[in-house]
């Protein structure tokens, strides 16, 4: 039961992270989203945990960036040595920034957080096609870049 709580923590921590930019504030964001889950009564059990704890936490992030000022800065993946992995991380960050923002979604529900297709269409209700059809897409472009 800890290591299901503890890859779900990762996942949301994940989905945070790449919404806001900021290591300290993801972290917040992900420990509310938890607390909100745990404190409301109307959620009940039927499979769906992980679509809802997006859900808290997609809205929980939407509401910090409306309220923070200043620009969210890029902070650094950490590697063996900051000079090993700086032309890699670069090229990656180059490349997903040219994709959509959903484009950028998709590939981190699917391939960071290992969402099942199905899942992810649930989530942002759209077909299963649609979600494969663009994930494939995303991935094209990634490529290219």
């Amino acid at each position: 039961m800890a290591e299901d709580i503890e890859k779900q923590y990762d996942k949301i921590y994940r989905y945070c992270y790449f919404k806001v930019k900021n290591a300290s504030v993801a972290e917040d964001l992900t420990q509310e989203t938890f607390l909100k889950f745990l404190q409301q009564n109307s959620y009940r059990e039927c499979g769906k945990k992980m679509e809802y704890l997006y859900t808290i936490a997609r809205n929980l992030c939407i509401d910090s960036l409306r309220t923070r000022k200043e620009l969210p800065l890029e902070e650094e993946v950490a590697g063996k040595s900051p000079m090993e992995n700086v032309e890699l991380n670069l090229s990656v960050r180059q490349a997903l920034s040219m994709l959509k923002e959903e484009e950028q979604e998709l590939l981190l529900f699917r391939y960071v957080n290992d969402m099942p297709v199905g899942k992810i269409a649930e989530f942002t209700n759209q077909s299963r096609f649609a979600v494969y059809r663009k994930t494939k897409e995303a991935l094209g472009k990634l490529k290219k870049q």
